[in-house]
């Protein structure tokens, strides 16, 4: 063979699909340019099986949430309530389904059962409340001297809903005996009259305090000298104020207000019910009224 002489090459098995590679047939990887290798690559992988995805274990809420959704499933496999075998909840023993639900079922009916006698017992307070205002309004009514009922309505509130301070100041009526027709301050005057509902709590306002009277210590006789455990009684500690007003040419006009006091600083609370004592307010009001 001569140095001139061509040199035959054996033909490569691409040449024999087409004839003739194109020009990018010999693009490297990463080049931009893609080649035929690269194209049975990405062929291959179209056809390479998909990974199953990862089955992730359900929480207690979500199979609870599926039995809810879902009451016939028991129906359906029934034979699986008999098998079903919990732990008693105050022992260690294991008992049936039935079983445990009888038990769940008790305990919800002595919930339901001390509810229901809270409901009573609530309602039987009411009752005795709305009893005691019925009969001090029969007693309001039936005074004949308008002056005496400011002592009157301090004694019936004492009285009948035991309560251990009550003091009544008024403003703007003529001829009020003391100490009902005490002066207020002008500051105490507008607070009172800017309320759109009773208060209740901490016996927080002094000038309202001074009003009230000594409180009856139990067990003490009328001679009896106060001790450390008397002077500890007496304190107030926990304060109401009622607003009393009365409607003139069509307007609320205030005139005065009931302070009820208690050593007992959970008696008043903010934010108790105040309907009854707005019930004795609009009670108080209408027959003190008569003095104008």
């Amino acid at each position: 063979m001569s140095p001139a002489s061509p040199v035959a090459l054996p033909e490569s098995p691409e040449s024999t699909l087409s004839g003739s590679l194109p020009a990018d047939a010999d693009a490297a990887p990463g080049s931009g340019q893609r080649g035929l290798w690269e194209g049975a690559q990405e062929e291959g992988a179209q056809d390479a099986p998909a990974q199953a995805p990862v089955a992730r274990p359900l929480d207690d809420t979500q199979v609870a949430d599926w039995l809810h959704a879902h009451p016939e499933f028991f129906d359906q496999h029934a034979d699986l309530l008999a098998e079903v075998r919990l732990r008693h909840p105050h022992g260690g023993r294991a008992i049936s389904l039935v079983e445990r639900q009888v038990l769940v079922l008790r305990e919800r009916n002595k919930a339901l059962e001390a509810r229901l006698a809270d409901l009573i017992r609530i309602g039987q307070d009411n009752d005795a409340i709305v009893n005691r205002l019925q009969q001090l309004t029969g007693t309001l009514l039936r005074v004949t001297d308008p002056a005496s009922l400011p002592a009157i309505v301090a004694d019936g509130l004492r009285e009948r809903f035991s309560v251990p301070q009550v003091a009544v100041r008024l403003w703007g009526v003529a001829a009020v005996a003391a100490p009902y027709g005490d002066e207020v301050s002008a500051g105490m005057q507008r607070m009172i009259e800017e309320m759109t509902q009773p208060y209740c709590g901490p016996a927080s306002h002094p000038e309202a305090i001074s009003w009230l009277p000594a409180a009856a210590v139990p067990g003490d006789g009328p001679d009896a000298a106060p001790g450390p455990q008397a002077d500890a009684a007496l304190q107030t500690g926990s304060l109401a104020l009622l607003p009393l007003r009365l409607e003139v040419d069509g307007r609320p006009r205030t005139f005065g207000v009931l302070a009820l006091g208690s050593p007992d600083a959970g008696r008043f609370q903010a934010g108790m019910g105040t309907a009854f004592l707005e019930g004795i307010a609009e009670v108080a009001s209408a027959s003190l009224s008569r003095l104008f």
